[in-house]
């Protein structure tokens, strides 16, 4: 359950991201995907190190912790696969 919260809240950080970053932004398929990416493993790590959504459970605390984890990991994703993007593009 906490996965699938992560992978949600990833898309709709990557979208987030791409609406503020304009020119990192990689459409919205793009945001969406980087994002669920991004959410899913973002997520996985911070449970990992004690801090994030995995093991936090389906309370209330363990679902924003999976809201907050997942959304940052896909914002984070996105916006560097669009810097990526950019350098390479002006090469």
């Amino acid at each position: 359950m906490e996965l699938i919260i992560q992978l949600i809240a990833g898309a709709i950080g990557g979208n987030a991201a791409g609406a503020v970053l304009k020119k990192q932004s990689l459409g919205t398929l793009g945001n969406s995907l980087a994002g669920v990416l991004g959410g899913g493993l973002g997520g996985q790590i911070l449970a990992a190190l004690g801090a994030g959504g995995a093991a936090g459970g389906t309370d209330l605390a363990g679902i924003a912790q999976s809201l907050a984890s997942g959304g940052a990991g896909g914002a984070v994703l996105m916006a560097a696969i669009g810097i990526v993007k950019n350098v390479l593009a002006k090469r």
